[in-house]
C-alpha cells in the first residue's frame, strides 16, 4: 500500500518523466515521482523498517552521550535520555497521524499543507542544516578514530598513526580525503536508499559491537575494584557550571532525530498502519543502546570522559588485550559511521535539491544536477570536518537550532494549526510542552555558549 501525495506534494516536481512501477500498483505519475524521490519501494517488511529507522537514529550522536552523563550526573542523565525518547515518539506519532489526514507522502508536504510554501521551505532548510551538522560530526569522529585528536593539551592517537607511524598519508586531512574518495563517493552515488540496505545492516552490527565491548570492560573493571560508581548528580561549582548543564539538551535532542526518514520508510511498507509499532520498537531499541552506552561509558572513564568518548579508547584500559580492544572499538564504530553517512546524506541531498530546484524533474533523472549537488555537498562537509574544533561545538549548534525545529517545533506547530480538525486536547497539551521545552532549552544553550565564549576571552585577557 502506498500513501498518495497531497496537493501540496503534487504541485512540486511537475513535468518529470513517468516512472514504470509494478503492474499491480495503480498510482499517478506524480505519486511515482514522489516515491522515487524518497527512495520508496513498496513491500518492505516490519523488521526491515525497524532496522532502517534504528540505523538512522543510532548514527546520530551516540558518542556524545557519555559526556552528557559527565555534565548532568548519572540519574538526571538517564532520565533525560528516557524523556527524549518519549518526546520523540510523541512528535513522530503526530507526524504520522496528521500525514494520513492530509494525505501527505512527505514531511515537507505535511508542513506545506499546514503552513504553505514558506513553511515547506523553512522545514527543508532546517533539515539541510541539521543533516549537514550531523555529517560534519560523523567525519570529525572518523578523523579522530583514524588520525587522533587533541583535548586539553593532550594528544590522543588514532589507529592508523599507531599502526603505521607518522607519514604524510596518516595526517588527518589525508585520511579524510582518502575516506571521501574511496568510501563515501561510491556509497553516496546510489540514487535509491534501498541500495544501502546491506551496508546499513553491517553498521548496526558494528554499533552493537562497540556497546558490548564497552559494557564488558566496565563490568570487569568494576568487579576487580579498579573503578568506582560514577557521580549520580551534577557538580555545580559556580554559575558557569550551572548554565553549562543546558548545553547537554540540544546534544541529546540531536541523538534522536530521524523525522526526515519517517515517510520514506513508511512508504515502503506493505501495511503503513504498522508504522506506529515500528517507531515504538525502534525507539525502545535505540534508547536501550543509548542508555547502555551512556552508563557504561561514564562508568568506565568517569570524569575523564571526553566530548567524543571514542577518543578515550587510545590508552591502557587496565585489562588484558587492552590495545586490541581499543582498536576494535574505535575501528568498528568508525566503520559504522562511514556506513550510516550515506543514509543521512541521501535525505540531505533530496531536501537541498527541493530548496534549490522545487519545480525541476526529480534529481534521480538529472545526472548533471545529481553529481554537481553531490560534489558540492561533499566538499562543504569535508571542509567543515577539518575546521570545526570539537564534536561538542557542532552538536550544540545544530541541536540548538535546526534539530530541535525538525524534531519538535514543526510537529507541535502542525498539531496546534490542526487544519483537518483531528487534534485532541492531549495533542495540544503535549505540543505546548514540546514547544516550551524546545525553545527554552535551545535559548539557554545558545546563551550558555555566548557566556562561555566571553568567559574564555576574559580568562585569556586576564
Amino acid at each position: 500500500m502506498t500513501i498518495m501525495p497531497s496537493a501540496s506534494d503534487r504541485k512540486y516536481r511537475r513535468g518529470g518523466p513517468r516512472v514504470p512501477l509494478l503492474p499491480s500498483q495503480k498510482c499517478s505519475a506524480a505519486a511515482a515521482e514522489e516515491e522515487l524521490r524518497e527512495g520508496g519501494l513498496d513491500g518492505a517488511s516490519f523488521s526491515g523498517a525497524v532496522f532502517n529507522l534504528s540505523t538512522t537514529v543510532v548514527g546520530a550522536g551516540i558518542m556524545a552521550l557519555p559526556a552528557i552523563m559527565k555534565q548532568l550526573g548519572l540519574i538526571p542523565g538517564l532520565i533525560m535520555i528516557a524523556l527524549g525518547a518519549a518526546l520523540t515518539e510523541s512528535s513522530i506519532e503526530m507526524i504520522l497521524r496528521f500525514s494520513r489526514a492530509s494525505k501527505s507522502a512527505t514531511y515537507s508536504g505535511l508542513v506545506s499543507d499546514a503552513f504553505g510554501g514558506p513553511g515547506r521551505t523553512l522545514l527543508q532548510l532546517c533539515i539541510v542544516v541539521n543533516n549537514l551538522g550531523m555529517l560534519v560530526v560523523y567525519m570529525i569522529i572518523i578523523g579522530d578514530v583514524l588520525s587522533g585528536t587533541w583535548s586539553d593539551g593532550v594528544q590522543h592517537s588514532g589507529v592508523v598513526e599507531e599502526w603505521f607511524g607518522q607519514h604524510w598519508w596518516t595526517t588527518r586531512s589525508s585520511l579524510l580525503l582518502l575516506t571521501t574518495l574511496f568510501v563515501f563517493a561510491p556509497l553516496i552515488s546510489f540514487k535509491r536508499v534501498d541500495s544501502l540496505r546491506y551496508t546499513s545492516a553491517l553498521s548496526v552490527g558494528l554499533a552493537i559491537v562497540f556497546v558490548a565491548i564497552t559494557a564488558g570492560v566496565a563490568v570487569v573493571k568494576l568487579i576487580d575494584g579498579s573503578i568506582e560508581m560514577p557521580r549520580l548528580m551534577p557538580e555545580l561549582a559556580d554559575q558557569a557550571s550551572f548554565w553549562k548543564l543546558f548545553t547537554t539538551i540540544p546534544v541529546l535532542v540531536t541523538a534522536y532525530i530521524c523525522h526526515h526518514n519517517i515517510h520514506p520508510i513508511e512508504n515502503e511498507l506493505k501495511d503503513p498502519s504498522q508504522m506506529k509499532s515500528i517507531v515504538r520498537m525502534s525507539l525502545a531499541l535505540c534508547s536501550s543502546v543509548y542508555i547502555a552506552t551512556s552508563f557504561f561509558g561514564f562508568l568506565l572513564f568517569g570524569d575523564q570522559t571526553l566530548d567524543d568518548v571514542l577518543t578515550n579508547f587510545d590508552g591502557d584500559l587496565g585489562i588484558p588485550y587492552s590495545s586490541l580492544l581499543d582498536d576494535v572499538v574505535r575501528v568498528s564504530y568508525g566503520i559504522h559511521l562511514m556506513l550510516v553517512f550515506p543514509i543521512v546524506f541521501f535525505s540531505l541531498r533530496l531536501n537541498l535539491d527541493g530548496l534549490l530546484f522545487p519545480y525541476a524533474i526529480p534529481i534521480a533523472f538529472d545526472n548533471r544536477r545529481f553529481f554537481s549537488l553531490t560534489s558540492a555537498l561533499m566538499g562543504f562537509i569535508f571542509a567543515g570536518a577539518n575546521f570545526v574544533p570539537s564534536i561538542w561545538d557542532a552538536f550544540q549548534f545544530t541541536g540548538a537550532t535546526a534539530a530541535i525545529s525538525v524534531g519538535f517545533i514543526f510537529p507541535a506547530a502542525i498539531a496546534l494549526r490542526d487544519t483537518h480538525g483531528i487534534a485532541t486536547k492531549n495533542d495540544r497539551l503535549v505540543s505546548w510542552v514540546m514547544i516550551f521545552l524546545a525553545v527554552s532549552s535551545s535559548s539557554a544553550a545558545i546563551c550558555s555558549d555566548i557566556y562561555g565564549i566571553f568567559s574564555s576571552e576574559k580568562d585569556v585577557g586576564g
